[in-house]
């Protein structure tokens, strides 16, 4: 069983005012076939966490380790972590003119497995997937999210988990933006993925709406750039009920 290990992760980034530590110390374990929720408030780390495990060259990371396997995550390549089997799914995806979708995957694909897919196979099985994820083959000719709307952006980040086949997804906040058909498409698509290839998920939220279609065995809660709470489905549950304030209490107030 493969797992993903976050050690004492302190990270800072660059900002106008200087630098600026954004996570004080988390320790955070994935196994294969797990399914973890970051929640918190804005500004609590989440998304730092995401992007510093896919190795954004933006976020800096002053001390701490992330382990895949034992294998020393900060020493490898944005690319060769993906070779290594961890997948980023942004919460913004980034239009790229001029490359179409279809070439795209191909390509990715070729990259991760180290060998192309044959043809015939690998279009049959992308159909199924834009097929489940209901987009119109069309997609597959137009230029990667160009004039994509929100909700096909989000689609299309799904596709890429379904087709890739890592071993561990950090899905960041995959639900902001859609509407709750495309909530629940999105959704479904994460869970066959999960079925499929006991994959780990590290699914990172401020709301508990998706959670109602991606059920999480752990949920952690992020503040200040620390993990404040943790516990199991119930703590979601809770959090949708109370909101975050009592973490945001300053230190003395009940």
């Amino acid at each position: 069983m493969s797992v993903l290990e976050v050690k004492d992760l302190h990270v800072s980034v660059e900002t106008e005012q200087g630098t600026k530590q954004i996570l004080k110390g988390v320790d955070l374990t994935v196994k294969q076939g797990e399914i973890h929720a970051i929640m918190g408030p804005n500004g609590s780390g989440k998304s730092t966490l995401a992007y510093s495990i896919a190795g954004h060259p933006k976020y800096h990371v002053e001390s701490g380790s992330i382990l895949l396997d034992g294998a020393e995550v900060l020493e490898m390549s944005v690319d060769e972590r993906a070779r290594a089997g961890i997948f980023l799914a942004m919460q913004y995806p980034v239009e790229i003119p001029g490359v179409r979708m279809t070439d795209f995957l191909r390509t990715a694909k070729t990259a991760i497995d180290g060998e192309a897919p044959a043809i015939r196979g690998w279009v049959k099985e992308v159909g199924e997937a834009m097929g489940a994820l209901r987009m119109d083959k069309s997609f597959g000719e137009r230029n990667v999210n160009e004039g994509f709307s929100g909700g096909e952006k989000k689609r299309h980040e799904i596709l890429q988990l379904e087709l890739l086949k890592p071993q561990f997804a950090v899905l960041d906040e995959t639900d902001s933006g859609l509407d709750v058909d495309a909530l629940k498409i999105v959704s479904e698509g994460v869970n066959r993925a999960h079925a499929a290839t006991d994959l780990g998920v590290l699914l990172i939220t401020h709301y508990t709406r998706i959670l109602r279609y991606i059920k999480p065995q752990f949920v952690h809660v992020f503040v200040d750039g620390k993990v404040a709470e943790e516990g199991g489905p119930e703590l979601a549950d809770r959090l949708e009920n109370e909101g975050y304030d009592r973490f945001l209490q300053p230190s003395g107030v009940a």
